[in-house]
């Protein structure tokens, strides 16, 4: 091969190879089994954190995964860097000790995170260090979610975030859609995802290399729901994207890789 094509080949793999540079997973939960459910034993209380283990309708408490052997911890991320890590963990806390915790189907995953008796200023909430984040190559953390209402449920809330677990900034707004009803954008269900259920959010610089970053999901609605009134949060993640810069090297290169060319031929 020649010098010249050579150099080209350089410059194709090196852009090839950024451009396909993947975002990284720093803590992703999705709700990996059902809660305890039927007459008597589904959770209820101010408070709760979702099982990793399964005790209803089984016999074995099957976990899933099913590999490591050890359980994960209750509340722990399902996937990324931060798996099973019991320094992050997902819960709910509501003003209402009559708020019912379920697990119906999720947004293209078998389970969500559900509870009912909604008032002003409960919410959903997950805990993660994220000391070392973003790693290398990465920029910018940012955090999605999944949530649905039913149509008595509350429909507006915020993000909320923290670094000392005390002291809550507002970071967005946003609208819960409802899930159901008959009209769009139609009902969750546990194998066909729909993207219109879907929030993301790039988190402030504030957000990285922090001991432990809470972020709350926060129902701003002025007066309480229906006591029946339920939301559902599924398929939270927190994630660091790609470097732009590294793009735009390529692309610095690739510029004086072909004025080279030219004048090698001139």
């Amino acid at each position: 091969m020649s010098a010249r094509r050579l150099f080209v080949a350089f410059f194709v793999i090196l852009a090839i190879g950024a451009r396909s540079l993947p975002a990284q997973t720093i803590a992703s939960w999705e709700m990996p089994v059902g809660f305890p459910n039927g007459a008597g034993n589904i959770p209820t209380g101010t408070s709760y954190v979702m099982p990793n283990i399964s005790t209803a309708g089984t016999t074995s408490g099957q976990q899933w995964p099913a590999l490591p052997a050890a359980p994960y911890p209750n509340g722990t991320p399902t996937f990324g860097t931060l798996t099973g890590n019991s320094a992050a963990i997902l819960s709910s806390v509501h003003a209402l000790a009559a708020t019912l915790y379920t697990s119906p189907a999720g947004n293209g995953s078998p389970y969500s995170f559900s509870s009912n008796n909604w008032s002003p200023g409960d919410y959903y909430q997950v805990v993660l260090p994220t000391l070392g984040q973003p790693p290398a190559g990465q920029t910018n953390l940012s955090v999605s979610w999944d949530q649905a209402r039913s149509s008595t449920g509350p429909a507006a809330f915020k993000v909320q975030m923290s670094t000392d677990g005390t002291n809550f900034t507002d970071l967005t707004t946003y609208t819960v859609l409802q899930s159901g009803g008959g009209g769009s954008p139609g009902t969750w269900s546990s194998t066909i995802p729909n993207s219109l259920y879907t929030n993301t959010f790039a988190l402030p610089e504030t957000a990285e290399n922090q001991a432990s970053l809470t972020l709350r999901f926060t129902n701003i609605e002025a007066l309480a729901s229906s006591s029946s009134g339920s939301n559902r949060i599924d398929n939270i993640a927190v994630t660091a994207v790609p470097e732009p810069s590294s793009l735009a090297l390529v692309g610095l290169g690739i510029g004086l890789g072909g004025t080279l060319l030219r004048r090698r031929e001139a």
